[in-house]
């Protein structure tokens, strides 16, 4: 096949950027023959390196604009075909790594939360149960330590710490309301 009949002949891409480049202000035709020569493979691309169908289309304009606003420092040290390939790598690779922090940060929002959220249900706790508790569950003292530091005996820990897991539960699936100060021992 005669290089003239192949689908992107590299010289065509070079008429059409001398004409974009000599092109008045505002006049977009050439570049949008570029953007018609190149918008179903940039398209493919962008949707088979990002599993994205809904996003691709959006990624692959979003290449065509920072080429055009690119094209002034675009050297000519590649052939235009390449240049563009690598602006649209870059840009979807820049796409999957903001998609890879979204959820790490929904992860480390939901974890700010659960703590929050935890801390809410041990403060509405009476103390006389919270503080068996978090002895036993956050600072893995033996019932035996509590009982001593506490100065209560052995069964009333145990049974404290079984009082203060129940409600703690049911604080935490919303399904009691507690006044903070009550006393429950």
């Amino acid at each position: 096949m005669p290089p003239e009949e192949m689908p992107f002949p590299e010289d065509r891409d070079e008429e059409l950027l001398r004409v974009i480049r000599h092109a008045p202000e505002g006049d977009l035709r050439a570049f949008e023959q570029l953007v018609l020569r190149y918008q179903n493979r940039i398209l493919a691309d962008c949707r088979y390196l990002t599993h994205d169908g809904n996003s691709a289309e959006d990624l692959a304009q979003e290449v065509f604009v920072k080429a055009y606003f690119g094209l002034a420092g675009f050297e000519g040290r590649s052939t235009f075909r390449h240049w563009l390939q690598r602006i649209k790598v870059h840009h979807c690779l820049n796409h999957l790594k903001r998609r890879e922090v979204a959820p790490v940060a929904d992860r480390e929002i939901e974890t700010v939360e659960d703590r929050k959220r935890v801390h809410d249900v041990l403060d509405a706790m009476p103390g006389t149960l919270r503080v068996p508790l978090v002895m036993r569950d956050m600072d893995e003292l033996s019932y035996d330590e509590i009982a001593v530091a506490l100065g209560i005996g052995l069964s009333a820990v145990k049974m404290r710490i079984k009082r203060a897991r129940d409600l703690f539960r049911r604080l935490y699936a919303g399904e009691a309301e507690l006044a903070r100060g009550t006393s429950e021992a």
